[in-house]
């Protein structure tokens, strides 16, 4: 997570060259090679069927991806992901057969709503737009899950992930280089966009498979539930980038949340 968001702030400080979209197909494109040069899945095996899966799960990623990068041109990194984190959540919701998850995600709302621009003013007014582009994000990663599981089901190993990584820098390739154009080959451009995809993209991909090796899945999620809180800190760190204490709270109205909802289960499980 640290990886992750460490990641994001420094894409952000690409954006005055390259814009969102650009910073956005760099990452993602540069991830894409990483991925193919670390794991060298022969992708010429997968059939029709299997790419069938394999392009809603990358068209998803490099969306999702796309519109995240755009809502943090209005909104600062902890707020973004918080708000973003409200898909996942509703998709887990969707899952459950628990009554107690409908909580969870009314607190949720709490948090969404505090941090909403009604009656907002100056340092405390907040982007609509931006948060329409961030619970797009949103939206998109609970496709990627559900893509990502079909992928999962059909694609054994990391053949899939690897080849929906490529399917998503084929899917942003359009909007970077519309928006960034040459400077996307200038060197010290794709110096920063390595380690900006090494840092969002292939290290934390790596981690996130020994770490589910190691520890329940549950646990696992649980712990993930901690992003946005990671993110408002990067933002701190890296942009300098500082949250009202109200915006604290619905973050922390999100945070428990997801935590809560990932609770499923009796104890051991």
């Amino acid at each position: 997570m640290l990886s992750i968001q460490g990641g994001a702030a420094f894409a952000k400080t690409l954006f005055p060259t390259l814009g969102a979209a650009g910073t956005t197909t760099l990452r993602v494109t540069l991830a894409a090679a990483l991925l193919l040069a670390v794991f060298r899945p022969n992708l010429r095996r997968l059939t029709r069927a299997d790419w069938a899966a394999i392009a809603p799960y990358g068209a998803a990623l490099g969306l999702m991806n796309l519109a995240f990068y755009e809502s943090l041109r209005f909104l600062p990194l902890g707020l973004a992901v918080t708000l973003e984190f409200l898909g996942p959540l509703l998709l887990a919701l969707a899952l459950s057969r628990r009554a107690a998850d409908v909580g969870w995600v009314a607190l949720a709302g709490v948090g969404i709503a505090l941090i909403a621009p009604i009656g907002g003013q100056g340092a405390h007014q907040v982007s609509p737009l931006g948060i329409v582009l961030a619970l797009t994000a949103g939206a998109l990663w609970a496709a990627y899950i559900l893509a990502g599981g079909a992928v999962g089901r059909r694609v054994p190993g990391s053949t899939g992930v690897v080849a929906g990584m490529v399917v998503a820098a084929l899917v942003t390739l359009p909007f970077g280089a519309v928006q960034a154009g040459p400077a996307l080959l200038s060197p010290a451009v794709l110096l920063s966009g390595l380690a900006v995809a090494a840092l969002s993209s292939a290290l934390p991909y790596t981690l996130e498979m020994r770490a589910l090796r190691a520890i329940p899945a549950r646990v696992f999620g649980v712990m993930m539930s901690l992003e946005p809180a990671l993110a408002a800190l990067s933002g701190l760190l890296f942009l300098h980038e500082r949250l009202t204490g109200v915006q604290w709270v619905a973050m922390g109205c999100v945070i428990a949340a997801s935590a809560g909802i990932q609770l499923k289960g009796k104890k051991g499980e």
